[in-house]
């Protein structure tokens, strides 16, 4: 089997995260990035130059099986990262989610079947559980699809797990609660505080304050992925990756806010509120069962983890250069 991996996604957040750590481990690899007119790498421009003159970049679209079954040539593994992620945009948009997230993943698992890839690691979502039954939420906790957003990644998920189950595809699945991290898009509530700080603001806009979450630091995130990818115990399976940790939005703006030595006041911005009934009010993530298949656990546990990962990501933020690249304290799905 090929040593090449391939990374559709490698432009965003996590993707471009794990591709720095996949060629920093010695991995061939190839990235598939979003076709754009400017010949953008997106965030994987941010790697070292070092870093960047090991990736091959393709640019592309997961929308097209042509495209995808051409960048797969000769790869031995694939990660599936690419998808449309904004849960407001897929209210607005839901058609576009089933394009991407549900024809997407299809095209790459129909490519990995006719290329004899070696394993594919497909990209789930926590938001398939909707809001919790249970606590922890395992595996085995009921899907729940109380988005557009997640109801195109339950069906992209139950997608991957059919081709394991139909033709021997070795799918695994990967199911991360909330990543944050350097790099994050400010549609996520992490750098949305952060950057209204950053910015001089103290009266932060936000959406609900209640809901809780589990948040896992990205580097954290990204040796999880790669754990999932190499082990064999997890071909055919859903593992949950997370914290086991949870905390409300509003504990969390507070949280940032003293690790960022400021004074902040919470004004609820309507905009950035859910539908009441699809918004996820509590989310905490049951790992056991991918500790016991690949022995990883996160670096940075409970409240004290949490905090040092937010001391890092504030710091990033915090930077002109970077902060520069965000549209401060402006909401749009």
């Amino acid at each position: 089997m090929s040593d090449t991996v391939l990374v559709t996604g490698a432009g965003g957040f996590i993707g471009s995260h794990l591709t720095e750590e996949l060629v920093r481990r010695g991995r061939k690899v190839r990235a598939l990035i979003e076709y754009n007119s400017r010949s953008s790498w997106g965030w994987l421009e941010a790697a070292s130059d070092e870093i960047k003159s090991e990736v091959d970049v393709t640019l592309g679209d997961v929308r097209d099986p042509n495209g995808v079954r051409a960048v797969m040539d000769g790869c031995g593994a694939v990660y599936h990262l690419a998808a449309l992620i904004a849960i407001p945009y897929s209210y607005h948009s839901p058609d576009t989610y089933v394009d991407t997230n549900v024809k997407g993943t299809l095209n790459v698992l129909q490519a990995a079947r006719d290329q004899g890839v070696g394993r594919v690691v497909h990209t789930s979502t926590s938001e398939v559980y909707g809001t919790a039954q249970f606590v922890p939420i395992t595996e085995e906790h009921p899907l729940q699809g109380q988005s557009p957003y997640a109801a195109s990644k339950i069906g992209a998920d139950q997608l991957a797990l059919s081709f394991y189950r139909s033709f021997d595809l070795p799918v695994a699945v990967a199911r991360p609660f909330n990543t944050f991290g350097p790099r994050q898009s400010a549609r996520a509530v992490i750098p949305t505080i952060a950057t209204q700080i950053a910015d001089g603001r103290r009266a932060i806009d936000l959406g609900a304050l209640h809901p809780t979450r589990d948040f896992t630091y990205v580097q954290d995130m990204v040796e999880a992925f790669i754990a999932v990818g190499e082990s064999p115990e997890t071909v055919g399976e859903v593992v949950n990756i997370g914290s086991g940790h949870e905390i409300s939005i509003g504990d969390l703006a507070h949280l940032i806010a003293g690790v960022m030595e400021a004074e902040i006041t919470i004004e609820t911005d309507e905009k950035r509120l859910r539908p009441e009934k699809s918004e996820v009010d509590r989310l905490l993530a049951g790992t056991d069962k991918l500790q016991t298949l690949t022995g990883w656990a996160p670096s940075k546990k409970g409240e004290d983890g949490l905090r040092e990962g937010l001391k890092k990501t504030a710091r990033w933020f915090s930077k002109p250069e970077h902060l520069s690249h965000y549209d401060v304290g402006e909401y749009s799905v």
